[in-house]
């Protein structure tokens, strides 16, 4: 049976029926329409909204399992915090290392949270693997093709974010550089690219997530708070990722973003996270109930 969902889209815009088709580890087939990836009891991509949150870096023990209780409590599946930072400033935190990784995993142990890092280079793939469950590719990365090449043997998911300057085109041939190493499980992730504009930090680039979720059978997730760089940009961004499809959030939470070593601004506090969550809920709601309309034009269809 013809995906209906992508018959639509090349309707909309036949270009799409072969631009993307070539890579076809991650393209969505008739016989493949979608994929999930496992962390743990956690299904990405699958009927579940993931939302994975914690401090852009790891500063210290106190402040980690700080975050990690509060973000697990109002309903965080999956604990974000960088042990590894690729600053742009020489002069900025680096990040705590080894160190950084071994409070992450006190910190799983301490709340049940998964756990997703930033790994740099192939060098560090291995000792980033023995502590984390997803490993993340940053921006500055995606292009990073030894890097792209060592964690197709990982043996973990990875999670993908777009580049700064990249068309989806690209964004998903560094998919399927990972994907023919030898690990299809990948999550895209969203995080706004670089325009012309200068009100926000980058901009985030909605229209992304549907057309991925058309063309590619890779879950997509967003993260609003690289998109916006400014606080109170975050939970509106958050909603609207929900609304057009996306599987999940990869949102920043520091208990005192005033002081955070990295990212602060577009850090939340842990009383903006919580009224985040419990706002996203109607508009999770009205997800379901696309997903549902969509399953069910699907079966209506028959074979054809």
């Amino acid at each position: 049976m013809l995906d209906r969902i992508t018959r639509i889209a090349a309707l909309m815009n036949p270009k799409w029926n072969g631009q993307f088709s070539c890579f076809d580890l991650v393209a969505k087939r008739d016989d493949c329409p979608r994929s999930t990836v496992q962390v743990g009891d956690i299904e990405i991509g699958g009927n579940d909204f993931v939302v994975m949150a914690g401090p852009c870096a790891v500063e210290s023990e106190k402040q980690l399992l700080q975050t990690a209780e509060a973000v697990a409590e109002a309903g965080a599946r999956i604990l974000r915090g960088g042990a590894y930072k690729p600053r742009s400033s020489p002069y900025a935190f680096q990040g705590l290392g080894v160190e950084g990784l071994k409070l992450l995993r006190k910190a799983r142990e301490a709340t049940g949270l998964a756990i997703i890092t930033e790994v740099m280079s192939e060098e560090d793939v291995d000792v980033i693997a023995e502590y984390t469950d997803i490993m993340q590719v940053g921006t500055r990365s995606m292009e990073n093709y030894a890097l792209l090449e060592a964690l197709g043997g990982c043996g973990l998911p990875v999670l993908l974010k777009r580049g700064l300057t990249a068309t989806l085109e690209e964004f998903l041939r560094s998919a399927q550089v990972i994907a023919m190493a030898g690990n299809p499980d990948v999550i895209l992730c969203e995080r706004g690219i670089r325009t012309f504009e200068t009100a926000t930090r980058n901009t985030l680039d909605i229209a992304a997530v549907p057309v991925l979720k058309t063309v590619s059978r890779l879950p997509v997730i967003v993260d609003p708070s690289h998109a916006a760089g400014v606080r109170s940009l975050v939970p509106v961004l958050s909603r609207a990722a929900a609304v057009v499809g996306a599987d999940g959030l990869l949102v920043e939470v520091h208990p005192c973003p005033e002081k955070a070593l990295s990212d602060g601004n577009q850090s939340l506090n842990f009383g903006e996270f919580r009224r985040m969550m419990t706002d996203l809920q109607p508009y999770l709601e009205l997800q379901q109930e696309s997903r549902e309309f969509r399953h069910q034009l699907l079966a209506a269809g028959g074979a054809d």
